[in-house]
């Protein structure tokens, strides 16, 4: 006879009669390692901190070079150069990107995304598909405390099909590294993104090998607080259900439309992303054959207006390259990509590097936009559509914190 699910909920739980202290040896060894590791990060960060102001330094210094030689070719034909330098050194350090903003001063930071196969927020949950899900739970520990430095090797095992991937595609990239920098002025938040495309990869089991012909490229990022659950530890994990489409319990087509869901929130090309704040009931477990997820399980229109009132949503901007098209929408019972504030993104194509910046407001005081503030800490996670991809079949990276000139972000946007 196999155990139910709860007799084996109990057999791996903690039994008192078996704790122990932990050795005074291997704490002073933690001890050791860990003040190795932040010499480590402090030695990197101070070398990156002397990088940052040597560019800085040669950019002013190329700049003043550039407005001496413009002075003396106006002086030169007898032109008053004050009125004229001006506009000409404006017009130069615009060179650097579309917004105008100084991004060799920016902090950077490198993220590996990955490729996350079928790895639902059920998925994270469930130990018997994820080992680290009682520390995540019970213990409150984030993604990036234990898979920060090895997302490249989730990605392999994923997208190759070892691990939570049913339709894997063959030789498909396993994780893309991506250089982030942050901005921003009185008004506006900046980022800019910058990895290598890679060559076309035909996927076998789509007529014409690209699921989305029109865009070969798609970028979105999420912004959230940590009153969204499992936001702080998780990133944009907490919208990825079990029961979205082409993920293992995605409903038939027909049960879709049939459902009493499908007269609040649109079905009509499956179940997109959700947030647990909009449901009365998430299966997690799939004890008895259960499908997990919880698609069908709405709370009422007034309870999910009440949420977003309260600032329940996953903030979500995405850009469509094919199109050149900015969207501004959220996530909280289902996907929007429209109604949020004014977006703006200028991408480009530099040899085979993709080099994308985005231009937000602080407050937009739209529905479904987060205000972002100085001395708070944003969860942000952000996600990459390459090779004409679409769906679940993109790069992910695992949710980071995003302030404005706070020191105790991992991506920090520093005042331009």
């Amino acid at each position: 006879k196999l155990l139910t699910d709860e007799e084996l909920e109990k057999l791996e739980a903690p039994y008192p009669a078996y704790v122990r202290d932990v050795p005074e040896m291997y704490k002073a060894g933690l001890k050791e390692v860990e003040a190795m590791e932040a010499e480590q990060a402090a030695k990197e960060k101070a070398e990156k901190e002397k990088a940052r102001e040597a560019a800085k330094a040669a950019k002013e210094a190329e700049q003043k070079r550039i407005e001496a030689a413009v002075a003396a070719a106006l002086a030169a034909q007898g032109t008053s150069a004050a009125g004229e330098a001006a506009p000409v050194a404006t017009a130069a350090a615009a060179t650097g990107g579309g917004f105008n903003v100084d991004w060799g001063s920016a902090p950077e930071r490198e993220v590996t995304l990955f490729y996350p196969g079928q790895t639902s927020m059920e998925w994270v949950l469930n130990g018997r598909d994820h080992g680290g899900a009682r520390p995540f739970e019970k213990g409150g520990d984030r993604c990036t405390t234990c898979h920060d430095q090895e997302t490249a090797d989730m990605g392999k095992k994923m997208v190759t099909g070892e691990k939570a991937e049913d339709t894997p595609i063959p030789d498909k990239r396993a994780s893309i590294p991506v250089k982030v920098q942050a901005a921003h002025d009185a008004d506006n938040l900046f980022l800019r993104f910058e990895w290598e495309d890679t060559d076309h990869v035909p996927v076998p089991f789509v007529d014409g090998g690209k699921m989305d012909p029109e865009n070969p490229m798609k970028i979105a990022i999420m912004l959230a607080t940590d009153e969204v659950e499992y936001a702080d530890r998780a990133g944009c994990w907490s919208t990825c259900h079990h029961d979205a489409r082409a993920m293992p319990h995605a409903p038939e087509q027909t049960a879709l439309d049939g459902s009493e869901a499908a007269k609040t929130i649109d079905l009509k090309n499956g179940v997109t992303k959700y947030l647990k704040e909009s449901r009365t009931k998430i299966e997690v477990k799939g004890r008895r054959g259960k499908k997990r997820g919880g698609w069908d399980k709405l709370k009422s229109p007034e309870e999910v207006q009440e949420a977003l009132n309260s600032g329940l949503f996953m903030d979500l901007m995405r850009y469509n390259s094919g199109k050149g098209e900015a969207e501004n929408g959220y996530i909280l019972d289902q996907r929007y990509m429209t109604g949020g504030g004014e977006f703006t993104v200028n991408a480009r194509k530099e040899g085979a590097n993709w080099i994308v910046e985005m231009k937000r407001a602080l407050k937009t005081g739209k529905p479904g936009d987060l205000d972002i503030e100085p001395g708070k800490l944003y969860n942000f996670g952000f996600a990459i559509h390459d090779d004409y991809t679409n769906g679940r079949f993109h790069h992910v990276s695992l949710g980071y914190k995003l302030g404005l000139d706070n020191d105790e972000a991992e991506v920090n946007a520093v005042g331009k």
